[in-house]
């Protein structure tokens, strides 16, 4: 198989008929709202034609937990997390999916290692705004409240910074 990237051509892809390494594109256009390029290409051998995907590949970051284990970041805990604390209130799933994806993006400029505190920390601030009963929900679980007086800090800590007041929501190390 020849080196075709150096000289800033495509590189073949193994034919799904044949197997052989020799092709061509015969078209390339953007995919997916320009998140990844559809080439056609043509099996030099057989001459069938199939059709590849290239897409950028993502680095996901990786939470490193309260003990030293380190797992990949999952945006289905934070939704399943975010979802059990707004139980009962009135919180449009759409609204949490939005959330999660805040929190997602936020984290996604890290590309390395991010603490779980750091990603509580974020649920939290936009969960603040989001709605207030929800974000004492889920710091008392995230924060392991353990008598009433846990409960009225946070509650002291809403009142200060206000649900909808962005700019005065502090912002976690590291964002």
């Amino acid at each position: 198989m020849r080196d075709s990237c150096r000289n800033g051509s495509v590189p073949e892809m193994q034919c799904p008929a044949c197997g052989a390494l020799e092709d061509r594109v015969v078209d390339s256009r953007a995919a997916d709202d320009g998140t990844s390029i559809r080439r056609r290409r043509q099996c030099e051998q057989c001459s069938e034609r199939f059709t590849t995907f290239e897409r950028v590949e993502e680095v996901l970051a990786v939470v490193v937990k309260r003990d030293g284990r380190r797992t990949p970041f999952d945006r289905s805990k934070i939704e399943s997390g975010v979802r059990s604390a707004c139980k009962g209130r009135p919180v449009e799933e759409s609204a949490i999916s939005a959330l999660s994806a805040q929190v997602e993006d936020r984290i996604s400029t890290t590309r390395g290692e991010v603490e779980a505190a750091q990603v509580g920390e974020l649920v939290l601030e936009e969960l603040r705004r989001l709605d207030p009963v929800a974000a004492v929900r889920f710091a008392s679980v995230y924060k392991s409240f353990e008598d009433p007086e846990d409960f009225e800090r946070e509650i002291q800590l809403l009142g200060q910074e206000g649900p909808a007041d962005s700019s005065s929501a502090a912002t976690p190390a590291g964002f």
